[in-house]
């Protein structure tokens, strides 16, 4: 039996179709079940709540081989560091009082940075509670997500893509089906050991001057970067009623990014399979045409 969180995030979704693709036996802890795709529902075994709440956890792990973990957002958490130690130390908790044998995690890629990193620090956080849970644990440790482009396709419309890093500065990103994927691979073969990170990166390494060109070839349109200042960005988080330690974590984890959090993951990095223009054609084209229908 495998358990998914965030079955319905961007990640867990694809997962959990992976997963029943190949025949596995699934439960998943999801908030609402309502938000579950109807074929999903009929042949998953659902636990609702929350995974920080120990009691669904013992039910959703009772009988569990195995156990994908993802952190899900919350915007309005005291800090990410508080946020992502619930979740882990609930988690780390449950998985030793079960018996998991393995758990895979969705991480950050920079393990080892020592500035502070924001909402990164917090990822490398709940990787140390898991890690010392007594299962055998595998952190996915990306970069960028190339889906988060996504929120951007109003202004991508209008012919500008925004970000923090310089426009020459290289930038490792990584398609989130590729993560579903090497979760699940991970998943459906339990030989491993240990503790450990796996650094997964997309093949190719692009600035955001290069995103904007291939955006643009991709979606038949002209498109420019523009930088955007980090003060610029805390203003715009604050007239929406951030916090200041959420502007904080976010701004830290931005500037870790800039500062070059990745690099040193790069090399060693095993390689996914979707390059940017890839997932151009086949993501962010389709949806910018769903957006103007």
């Amino acid at each position: 039996m495998i358990v998914v969180t965030t079955p319905t995030g961007q990640i867990g979704s694809r997962l959990v179709r992976l997963l029943l693709d190949r025949g596995e036996e699934v439960r998943v802890i999801v908030r609402d079940a309502s938000r579950l795709a109807a074929g999903v529902r009929r042949q998953v075994e659902v636990i609702e709540g929350s995974h920080n709440d120990p009691e669904v956890l013992d039910r959703a792990l009772h009988g569990a081989d195995a156990l994908f973990f993802v952190v899900p957002p919350n915007p309005n958490a005291p800090s990410a560091l508080e946020h992502y130690l619930d979740f882990g130390r609930a988690g780390a908790a449950a998985v030793a009082r079960h018996g998991v044998g393995h758990v895979v995690g969705v991480s950050t890629a920079g393990h080892g940075w020592s500035k502070p990193a924001g909402t990164l620090s917090a990822a490398f956080a709940m990787d140390a509670e898991l890690a010392a849970s007594g299962s055998a644990y595998r952190a996915l440790s990306m970069p960028f997500y190339m889906d988060n482009l996504l929120g951007q396709v109003g202004a991508i419309q209008h012919g500008v893509l925004s970000l923090t890093c310089a426009p020459e500065q290289p930038l490792a990103s990584i398609a989130t089906r590729d993560i579903a994927a090497a979760a699940a691979d991970l998943l459906v073969d339990l030989s491993w050991k240990g503790q450990a990170n796996v650094p997964l990166f997309g093949p190719d390494i692009t600035t955001p001057d290069e995103m904007a060109e291939i955006i643009g070839d991709e979606v038949g349109r002209p498109v420019v970067y523009q930088q955007m200042a980090m003060t610029d960005l805390a203003q715009m988080m604050q007239a929406q009623g951030a916090s200041e330690q959420a502007v904080r974590d976010v701004t830290e984890m931005f500037a870790a990014q800039d500062d070059g959090i990745n690099d040193e993951d790069w090399p060693k990095a095993q390689l996914a399979p979707t390059d940017f223009r890839t997932w151009c054609r086949e993501v962010l084209a389709p949806a910018m045409r769903d957006a103007a229908a």
